[in-house]
């Protein structure tokens, strides 16, 4: 098994949810009838990352109706997660490419065709009508939550109104291809929309699928969709005394299929300058300054030109 953590969830049978109200299938719009903002919620991501694919059924069987505005939940790889395997979980992340790096103009309105490229022309329409958008996620390696702010200050200001994660991450996107949470307004300091990428925790862990719910809950009640005593009521996690965010200086990319980390490091460890963090061939990576704080390093997916591990200092 590729994992080397026990896998403490299961995937959801979410094929009740295929046939929704949009004309898309896994995709399900709640509308109010009065007004307010356009949220989403994007579980699935990665075929891989169960803890969303939980927290969208979760509230799917709760009966879940906003209170204003309008509401739209969508499970988004789900031919990769429908290939999930005990026995080779990480398989399912994706088919073709990985989905979250297909969100330019350029491979949504070019001639790329994949699985994912596919489906995130189908799902465009509604991260492009939405005015706040929480994009579930876990990572592969055991570390405490992220919230991913992506470039912009008001996704950290928004983040804040959460109160969750104690980690909040402010980076330099993917080399490999536009976020999701980077489209259109998203990625626009001047725009009022607003989007927020959360890291849960180790891809099998229960603890993922409870934070995925608390943050979803929390996500909610910020905007709007539900009232503070359901919030009350659901949320599962205790929110840090503060939270601390980490800015992201650079990332470090994979030359070869040697590059490797010298230490087991699971993600958020702080290091001396002039730490050697990786070797890469005859390439050395060493921590660029005091206090250099890994974020998310992994070798799960390790291939030339992939992001192996980012850079970057608590800001305060």
């Amino acid at each position: 098994m590729s994992a080397r953590y026990a896998i403490e969830i299961t995937p959801p049978d979410i094929s009740m949810y295929r046939a929704g109200n949009t004309g898309v299938d896994y995709v399900h719009v709640f509308d109010s009838g009065r007004p307010g903002p356009n949220v989403m919620v994007q579980a699935l991501t990665h075929g891989n990352e169960l803890c969303g694919a939980i927290a969208l059924d979760w509230l799917m069987r709760l009966g879940i109706q906003p209170q204003i505005g309008q509401l739209t939940l969508a499970f988004a790889n789900v031919e990769a997660f429908a290939r999930f395997d005990f026995n080779d979980p990480d398989r399912s992340r994706y088919i073709d490419e990985d989905y979250n790096r297909t969100w330019a103009d350029e491979v949504l309105f070019g001639t790329r065709d994949t699985v994912e490229t596919r489906r995130a022309r189908l799902l465009r329409p509604f991260v492009d009508a939405a005015d706040y958008l929480l994009d579930l996620h876990s990572m592969h390696e055991s570390c405490r939550p992220i919230m991913v702010c992506g470039t912009s200050e008001k996704s950290v200001a928004f983040a804040r109104k959460l109160g969750v994660p104690a980690d909040l991450l402010i980076d330099t996107g993917h080399p490999a291809g536009l976020r999701m949470i980077e489209r259109g307004g998203f990625g626009d300091a001047n725009s009022p929309r607003t989007a927020v990428l959360i890291e849960c925790g180790q891809h099998w862990e229960k603890s993922a699928a409870d934070v995925a719910i608390d943050a979803t809950v929390r996500f909610l009640e910020v905007t709007g969709m539900v009232d503070a005593a359901f919030a009350a009521q659901h949320r599962r996690i205790t929110p840090p005394a503060r939270q601390r965010l980490v800015r992201v200086t650079e990332a470090v990319v994979a030359k070869t299929m040697n590059f490797r980390f010298t230490g087991d490091y699971r993600g958020l460890e702080v290091f001396a300058q002039g730490a050697l963090i990786a070797t890469d061939g005859d390439t050395a990576w060493h921590a660029p300054y005091d206090d250099c704080v890994l974020v998310m390093p992994s070798l799960a997916h390790l291939k030339p030109g992939t992001t192996m591990v980012r850079l970057g200092r608590y800001a305060d």
